[in-house]
């Protein structure tokens, strides 16, 4: 099927047409209309899918430039999970462009266009999906410059949406114990959910940081995980005692799995744990504990107070949470800072000294 291109299917041809339009077979989009909060919450909106009939496409047509557009970020090495992610924000743009009968050319597309898109996704997804949508099709129009399909960008003028500061709850002391209690054990499964909580804890690792790690990556003798973040960027992060005692007592139980030839470190019933093991664990621990909304970002924050709270300096948290920009410290410093401003204050005792 020569000249069909499927901008949400990770594996289309990025070969561009050489003339003015070309007849596109079969083309599978997301229904924009179809989204629902939780579709938006992980940018999905995949799960259902409309059959769109033959149609005429300009050489400029976003059906065609997105499967360019993928060679180009994989040419620029960036992280699977990212390409993925934009393509889906492109496929969703088309849908909603092609539903209210508005250009989807490259050319014919302008600002009231893309502000129509973000302000209807505004009306069913988050501040923050909008925001990563905005920042999505910035990049997406950014290419179309540089390739020289458009002089400039519609959106050059336009501002980011307001993304409203929302703090994470972080974990109490007696959550956390109350977690590893329910861990307690001699099983497979309770050396692996102690150390594998304990790692979350003592480092603050982004949950495929942690589902990542594989065996070599863990340097026993200085007690340092290295692992491979956002934008695949490595870092070395360096965790405790406890949590070095854990994960030994761990791995001599993972020396006799089934499965232990697999280099992932972590490991279920039937080979390396997934995103979604780590899910269930997680929420299975949490109903043993009686502790609510346990999830990882939980620990990261968790973990970023803990630091900031006992003296630690900002720019070493960045190093060690894998953060570029001190506006993250500030995003998840929030979940606590009242408290810390608060008992700062008390230590200080300025009005106390006279």
């Amino acid at each position: 099927e020569h000249g069909t291109h499927n901008p949400s299917v990770v594996g289309s041809s990025p070969t561009r047409p050489t003339h003015g339009q070309i007849q596109q077979g079969t083309e599978r989009l997301v229904p924009h209309s179809a989204l629902t909060r939780k579709d938006c919450a992980t940018l999905g909106g995949m799960a259902q899918t409309s059959v769109r009939p033959v149609e005429a496409l300009n050489i400029d047509d976003l059906a065609l430039l997105l499967p360019d557009w993928r060679t180009h970020l994989r040419a620029r090495n960036v992280a699977p999970s990212t390409v993925l992610s934009y393509l889906k924000v492109g496929a969703n743009l088309i849908d909603y462009l092609r539903a209210q009968g508005m250009p989807t050319s490259a050319t014919g597309i302008h600002r009231e266009h893309l502000e129509a898109f973000l302000a209807d996704l505004a009306d069913r997804c988050a501040a923050a999906t909008v925001a990563k949508h905005y920042r999505s099709l910035q990049q997406l129009f950014r290419w179309f410059t540089e390739d020289g399909e458009i002089p400039a960008s519609p959106m050059e003028r336009m501002r980011p949406p307001k993304v409203p500061e929302q703090p994470v709850d972080i974990f109490a002391d007696d959550e956390l114990a109350r977690l590893l209690k329910a861990c307690a054990g001699n099983t497979f499964e309770n050396r692996r959910d102690t150390a594998l909580l304990r790692f979350l804890l003592d480092t603050g690792m982004r949950a495929g940081e942690l589902i990542g790690l594989q065996v070599s990556d863990i340097d026993q003798e200085l007690s340092v995980a290295h692992v491979m973040g956002k934008g695949r960027r490595g870092r070395g992060v360096p965790y405790g005692m406890k949590t070095a005692d854990a994960l030994r007592r761990y791995l001599r139980f993972r020396a006799v799995h089934p499965a232990t030839t697999i280099p992932a470190l972590w490991l279920g019933k039937k080979g390396a744990l997934s995103a979604s093991g780590l899910a269930q664990l997680l929420e299975r621990r949490a109903l043993d504990a009686k502790v609510d909304n346990v999830h990882p970002h939980r620990f990261r924050h968790t973990f970023a107070h803990t630091w900031l709270a006992n003296g630690g300096q900002e720019h070493d948290l960045m190093r060690l949470a894998g953060w570029q920009s001190p506006q993250m410290v500030g995003r998840y410093a929030a979940s606590a800072g009242a408290e810390r401003a608060r008992d700062n204050f008390h230590k200080a005792a300025l009005g106390d000294r006279l």
